[in-house]
């Protein structure tokens, strides 16, 4: 598992800066990033965007997205992200979007969540089905594969 401090010695050594964006994490990559001394050196800033309107305000996603796919998606993903770094002086941002349970429905279930990786004018996006372990579970679950993503992205920089 990549850890955040890992994250943080990667971005020193390359001049990056992360932002986040999150919803159903509620703010915890943001909070793994800044629990390192000196993170400041890396982390830019993190939007906790729970609602469709505030993921409208905050990071410029439209209401056309969310409208045709539902905020639990790759596309409303990808405009999170984009988002982040429009908003923000970051290099990478990440975004993370799903639904923690419980409940989820027969086409959105319980533990999916789609994530958005931004750097430049390129965003990657991807759905992970982490099942139904907990509310909890799927939480940690996604700020771990977030982590992970924005790692691997500052790696082939």
């Amino acid at each position: 598992m990549t850890t955040a401090a890992e994250i943080l010695t990667l971005c020193t050594s390359k001049g990056l800066c992360i932002a986040t964006a999150e919803s159903c994490t509620g703010g915890m990559v943001a909070a793994a990033l800044t629990d390192i001394p000196g993170s400041s050196a890396v982390f830019e800033r993190g939007f906790v965007t729970y609602t469709n309107a505030a993921k409208t305000e905050m990071l410029g996603v439209r209401e056309a997205t969310l409208a045709a796919h539902g905020a639990v998606s790759e596309e409303v993903a990808r405009e999170m992200a984009l988002g982040a770094l429009v908003n923000s002086d970051a290099d990478i941002a990440i975004s993370v979007t799903g639904i923690a349970g419980p409940g989820g429905s027969e086409f959105k279930p319980e533990g999916r969540v789609c994530f958005g990786i931004a750097f430049g004018s390129n965003c990657t996006t991807q759905t992970v089905e982490f099942g139904a372990p907990g509310r909890d579970a799927v939480r940690m679950a996604a700020r771990n594969h977030a982590l992970a993503m924005v790692f691997e992205t500052a790696s082939s920089q």
